[in-house]
């Protein structure tokens, strides 16, 4: 897993590697023009052209300073084009300049030409927190019709470095070269759009820099052989776990029929769906290997079962109640709650109390809410958790002492005392009905199998997003559909 730091994060370990460790900020500022340097010359691969830096005032525009002179060291013929008040520049700024000065490298106010070999965007660094404006808002504007290779350092500017968010406008990079860590607005929409190729550079600033205090975000990139659970070679269906859904309504069948052959695909011995009898015929035809089972003999199913996965496509009928007060009143073992789990969860200060007070005392649970769900659990609107998602998905964690994966766009993983887990693995041919039943059905598997909650569900939501990008690869993001994933997993990672 790869750490994604906030602006305040990396501003200590800024400060940490300057004065607690000893290397010095204008070493870090060459290694960082130097990284970019090597940007530049993958390419332009050997080509000597042309090059037009635009530099704020800060430390991100000394390092543009910085890689202007490297560049006219390689023969580029070099613009610096300044957009701010030089009296108010920072202390390593200034020296940048004054070196600068010593090279044949031209100082304009505006760019002198259309088209260059390579554009570099060092307006801003990862502090920016307000709006676009005035000069700094036409620099940005001009800068994106300019012609050429543009490259952002550490982030294009009118990204915000924590959210993503955009501040009015922001600077459409090719590639982002940003330093030490990545920051959290390069993964996040609509920044990672911004950013093109993102590209972490070693300066100096590493993990001993933290000093203990770690990153409270990071990303999830393994790959699929590196997440699933070992097999013995000697189990059996009993081995390898027994899931017990709870999934489906009278004549709706097709979430328990995905969820099904999801918990199989990604590895589970036993599935035991329990749904309405008018359901029988078509799961005993789509997912001949389930068990099948009613609300009447429940009970006994949650003596057998080792995972119980609750809510896809059950509806808001007595039964469904009956069936949730039951899984918080018969068993201790772990419970997966989503779709109309949730939405009855969130109907019932009884039960979500009665979640907290086991999650407390040690039982399992996983929430996976996508926003819409995750807002009736919060009392807040879609906007507002899409402004901080990752902040509302820990903190419903944190009441509930949960694990809980917040769906949109990105996925994030929270639980207590661990760092926030981001996806991005998927697609937007995964936005369709049905693809968070195969959701359940994976993390359910994984759990039965005997994997740990938290990376359970980290896992089971790279994995489903590799396998929606594999089916998107094939057959494209139009045509995708929740059965397609459901087939793809362990085939098409």
């Amino acid at each position: 897993m790869k750490y994604l730091v906030t602006a305040e994060e990396m501003r200590r370990y800024d400060t940490n590697t300057i004065e607690k460790i000893g290397i010095p900020s204008m070493v870090l500022m060459e290694r960082a023009a130097l990284a970019a340097l090597e940007a530049v010359e993958r390419h332009c691969a050997g080509e000597i052209g042309s090059a037009l830096v635009l530099a704020g005032m800060g430390n991100n525009g000394g390092d543009g300073l910085a890689l202007a002179r490297l560049l006219c060291e390689q023969g580029f013929r070099v613009e610096v084009w300044c957009v701010g008040a030089q009296d108010k520049a920072s202390a390593q700024w200034k020296q940048q300049r004054e070196i600068l000065k010593s090279y044949p490298v031209e100082m304009v106010t505006k760019p002198g030409r259309r088209e260059y070999t390579v554009v570099i965007d060092a307006l801003f660094g990862v502090g920016l927190s307000r709006e676009v404006d005035g000069i700094f808002r036409e620099a940005i504007t001009a800068f994106g019709k300019l012609s050429g290779y543009k490259i952002a350092l550490d982030l294009p500017s009118g990204v915000d470095s924590d959210t993503g968010r955009i501040w009015s406008c922001a600077v459409h990079a090719d590639e982002t070269v940003t330093f030490g860590f990545c920051k959290r607005g390069l993964v996040m929409y609509p920044g990672c759009e911004y950013a093109g190729k993102v590209t972490v550079a070693q300066i100096g600033i590493s993990e001993r820099s933290f000093f203990g205090d770690t990153p409270g975000m990071v990303l999830c990139d393994e790959t699929a052989e590196g997440l699933l659970p070992s097999r013995r070679a000697d189990g059996n269906k009993g081995t390898f776990g027994k899931v017990l859904l709870v999934a489906g309504s009278r004549n709706m069948a097709g979430a328990a029929v995905l969820a099904a052959k999801a918990a199989y695909r990604i590895g589970a011995g036993m599935v035991k769906v329990i749904t309405p009898e008018e359901n029988r015929v078509i799961l005993q035809e789509t997912v001949p290997e389930a068990l099948l089972g009613s609300t009447s003999d429940l009970e006994d199913s949650l003596e057998w079962t080792d995972v119980i996965a609750l809510g896809p496509g059950i509806g808001k009928s007595g039964d469904a109640v009956s069936c949730l007060e039951q899984v918080f009143k018969k068993t201790q073992k772990p419970l997966i709650l989503d779709a109309d789990g949730l939405n009855l969860l969130s109907e019932s200060s009884a039960l979500r109390a009665q979640l907290a007070e086991q999650g407390k005392e040690g039982r399992i649970f996983i929430l996976t809410p996508h926003v819409g769900e995750l807002a009736r659990l919060t009392g807040r609107t879609v906007s507002e958790l899409k402004e901080d998602l990752p902040d509302y998905g820990m903190a419903l964690a944190s009441e509930l002492h949960a694990t809980v994966a917040a769906k949109d766009a990105r996925t994030f993983v929270c639980g207590e005392k661990r760092p926030i887990c981001v996806n991005v693995s998927g697609n937007s041919g995964m936005a369709v009905a049905g693809s968070g039943d195969v959701l359940i059905g994976v993390i359910a598997g994984l759990l039965a199998q005997g994997m740990e909650p938290f990376q359970a569900t980290v896992s089971g939501v790279r994995l489903h997003g590799l396998a929606g990008d594999r089916v998107s690869e094939r057959i494209g993001e139009h045509a995708c559909m929740a059965g397609d994933v459901a087939d793809a997993l362990g085939r098409e990672w």
